[in-house]
């Protein structure tokens, strides 16, 4: 598949554009997902379509991703409308993909659907098309709910995942509680769910030196904790400020990078709550921070802390883990496929501060262990680039379309 008339690859993402900043409004692990998973795909010489929808912004995304990768936005009801209204718009986007595919005359091996939203495109396009579908889901409503008390998901979701999961030619998970939780909630069939882990940059994130990163923040001595991510209530931070009033608030310092994902109003509670246990002065909210400056956060932690309700895979703490930092995560979802309990980090069974707060006390204190933890963190981190992940998945489809293609099959 490296000719220029081979077929290619069509990836939809319909409401993750892979050029939008990460940390703003919903953008996040899925977005960075679909752009690297296309520029691996790209380095092998395999040409990609990324298919997501017109939004609010996208006059100041990125020029493009790499050689070979076509980022193509289409329009799909307003530009501006929230996420939960723009399932009413797929029909509009799945012409739209249609067209430009007639239009241009392109061919494609499989299309690789993310979320369920794209799914439901993605399930289409391959009856339309005569090819494989892959679905990859990154979050399950489902698992979703059951995760923490009052998450609600509309049912037409549920009803949507289902589809696509009977329909698809395969659905790719990042861990084996996502594959065993699609089998008991969905009734997937074993055969079709292939484990693919997530990848991660290892050139971008890689140790920079705790000391050069703190200078380079303008950081002091402090013990320093880590939160990365949206907020958003799925996230768990309230535990993390919980779990600081459990330390010596006078030597430590939290810092949170991420925007509060919708307006919703967390973040003024969270900052409220902070206060309210005497360690607001303790906790400094950054922000959303780019990309290229995030690997100095990592460096410059001691531990990185992921307190999730749910992480169907838990990026952060694989970038976290490859920056040469320990991760103390919530043991859900995807995360104890990434974190080596007592290796390279700790999973905790109980979502409460006191529990947080031994583990985190334990390396805090303890240079020896906080070092070694790193060092098998980052050799961790080493057996999961891009480049692997985009190499399975390749196999995947070129095995998916050959079977399309015997004898009564096609």
């Amino acid at each position: 598949m490296d000719g220029a008339d081979d077929p290619g690859i069509a990836l939809i993402a319909y409401h993750a554009c892979p050029l939008a900043a990460p940390g703003q409004g919903k953008s996040g692990g899925m977005n960075v997902h679909v752009r690297e998973l296309a520029r691996a795909m790209s380095s092998r010489g395999v040409r990609v379509d990324i298919f997501t929808r017109e939004h609010e912004g996208q006059e100041f995304d990125a020029a493009g991703i790499a050689d070979g990768v076509n980022v193509v936005h289409l329009p799909a009801g307003p530009a501006d409308a929230p996420l939960p209204e723009q399932f009413e718009h797929l029909p509009d986007f799945l012409s739209g993909i249609s067209h430009f595919q007639q239009h241009r005359q392109v061919k494609y091996i499989a299309v690789h659907s993310h979320y369920w939203m794209s799914g439901w495109v993605g399930l289409r396009l391959s009856e339309q098309w005569r090819m494989p579908h892959v679905a990859t889901f990154h979050t399950l409503s489902r698992i979703k709910m059951q995760s923490r008390s009052g998450e609600q998901e509309p049912p037409i979701r549920g009803q949507t995942e289902t589809e696509i999961i009977a329909g698809s030619d395969s659905v790719i998970v990042f861990s084996e509680h996502e594959r065993d939780s699609i089998i008991r909630l969905y009734n997937g069939i074993p055969g079709h769910i292939r484990l693919v882990p997530c990848g991660v940059d290892l050139s971008r994130f890689r140790p920079l030196g705790r000391s050069t990163a703190r200078t380079k923040l303008g950081l002091n001595g402090q013990n320093i904790l880590l939160f990365v991510g949206r907020i958003e209530a799925l996230k768990g931070l309230d535990l993390l400020i919980d779990t600081a009033a459990h330390l010596d608030a006078n030597d430590l310092k939290v810092l949170v990078v991420g925007d509060d994902a919708d307006g919703s109003g967390d973040l003024m509670r969270l900052k409220a709550m902070a206060d309210d246990l005497r360690v607001g002065g303790s906790v400094e909210f950054i922000g959303r921070v780019a990309q290229d400056r995030l690997p100095w956060y990592y460096s410059a932690a001691d531990v990185c802390v992921v307190p999730s309700y749910y992480e169907s895979f838990g990026l952060v703490a694989l970038e976290s883990m490859a920056c040469g930092t320990p991760v103390v995560a919530s043991r859900v979802g995807g995360l104890p496929t990434i974190i080596q309990h007592g290796k390279t980090g700790y999973l905790k069974s109980w979502r409460c501060p006191e529990a947080f707060a031994n583990s985190l006390e334990m390396i805090l204190v303890n240079d020896s262990l906080q070092e070694s933890m790193g060092r098998a963190a980052r050799e961790s981190a080493e057996n999961m680039s891009w480049d692997a992940v985009a190499g399975q998945l390749l196999a995947i489809y070129q095995e998916l379309s050959e079977y399309r293609a015997a004898p009564g099959l096609a």
